[in-house]
């Protein structure tokens, strides 16, 4: 498995997960994760963090790794190398400090959000978010949603809208339409900008959990979500952000549609 390095120090590891990648094993599968990837290049780390315990009693390890990406999302991961670092991280991840930066394509042009003096230019979508009651593996947000409900606010600007067409007669039509957005999680649900992007009406492109009867599009064969940066606090008190560049995939339909 060869993994992009963002940053490294003595006491953090960043890096650019690919997307198809999962972070670590459900106990069901014998994939390659970032998880065996970390023990086998960071023996160290092995037992650092917090394992995952299944119904069937099997422990797995989380070696260093305080947040999670979805397996088909890319981007920037972080990962303690000792248990000091695991724990000042996490605490910045419960207070909300950290700040985390997501691109994505989605679904119809998105209105552009109205200013205020609150959030300026973005976009808000408060929505709590719960277990869907058709889908185990899924969630959704707001009237419907299985208790308990959690809160959940997302926080999104429009990059670009744009179409997959040249055709001036197709380009009226919703199933051409697309948007660039960038979006920033105020609180860490688990599929929270996927879940908050369909409740908008505008999912992820090739989301396959959310995207309802749409079709897959732009050539993405897989969810269309990037981690683009996350910033923290280092135990130094400098404040430090951490880019991951656009995948392939991204580029590829950035060039051909937007630029």
């Amino acid at each position: 498995m060869k993994i992009k390095i963002l940053y490294e120090d003595k006491n953090l590891l960043v890096i650019d997960k690919p997307s198809g990648v999962a972070v670590h094993g459900n106990g069901k599968t014998k994939e390659k994760t970032i998880a065996d990837w970390v023990i086998e290049n960071y023996p160290s780390i092995k037992n650092v963090g917090e394992p995952i315990v299944t119904d069937n009693g099997e422990k797995i390890l989380r070696p260093g790794i305080i947040h999670r990406l979805d397996k088909e999302t890319s981007g920037v991961l972080l990962i303690a190398k000792n248990k000091k670092t695991f724990e000042f991280l996490k605490e910045q991840f419960q207070k909300h400090i950290i700040k985390k930066t997501y691109r994505a394509f989605v679904y119809g042009f998105v209105p552009e959000p109205k200013a205020s003096l609150l959030n300026g230019k973005r976009g808000v979508i408060n929505a709590p978010i719960g277990r869907s009651p058709q889908d185990i593996r899924a969630y959704t947000a707001g009237r419907g949603a299985r208790l308990p409900l959690r809160d959940a606010i997302t926080e999104y600007i429009v990059l670009n809208c744009f179409t997959d067409t040249k055709n001036k007669n197709k380009e009226k039509n919703p199933e051409h339409q697309f948007s660039y957005i960038e979006a920033y999680p105020k609180t860490g649900r688990t599929h929270q900008i996927r879940v908050h992007m369909r409740y908008i009406n505008h999912p992820i492109v090739s989301d396959p959990l959310y995207r309802g009867n749409k079709n897959l599009a732009l050539n993405m064969k897989r969810l269309a979500l990037h981690a683009s940066s996350v910033t923290f606090n280092m135990p130094n008190g400098e404040q430090k952000t951490i880019e991951a560049p656009s995948s392939t995939d991204f580029k590829k339909i950035i060039k051909e549609y937007i630029s």
